[in-house]
């Protein structure tokens, strides 16, 4: 199992878990109901995002509920900073051309 961050956001199906929990904590099966997988499926990609400290399980009775714990995330908003930046510079550099050509 992938333990890298980015390596664990590369999976389609476990964006989607993360985007899912930013609204907050949600059980196994009401996460489940999200995709055309199997409930099994679902929860080995819910194991490698926790394996990976992107989530935390909570056990309440029977079932389980997931929450995001995004502290990991800080690596990845770290890395793409600076590409931030360089598209910034890049399109403020068209805006300036585009405004240029609008004058003339």
């Amino acid at each position: 199992m992938p333990t890298d961050v980015f390596g664990v956001l590369a999976s389609p199906v476990r964006r989607r878990l993360l985007e899912a929990l930013r609204e907050g904590p949600r059980s196994t099966g009401d996460l489940a109901g999200l995709f055309e997988l199997g409930r099994p499926a679902v929860s080995e990609h819910l194991a490698v995002l926790k394996t990976a400290g992107l989530i935390r399980e909570e056990p309440r009775g029977r079932h389980r509920y997931y929450h995001l714990t995004a502290g990991r995330l800080a690596e990845v908003s770290d890395w793409l900073h600076p590409f931030e930046h360089y598209w910034k510079q890049r399109l403020d550099a068209l805006a300036d051309l585009l405004d240029e050509e609008n004058e003339t």
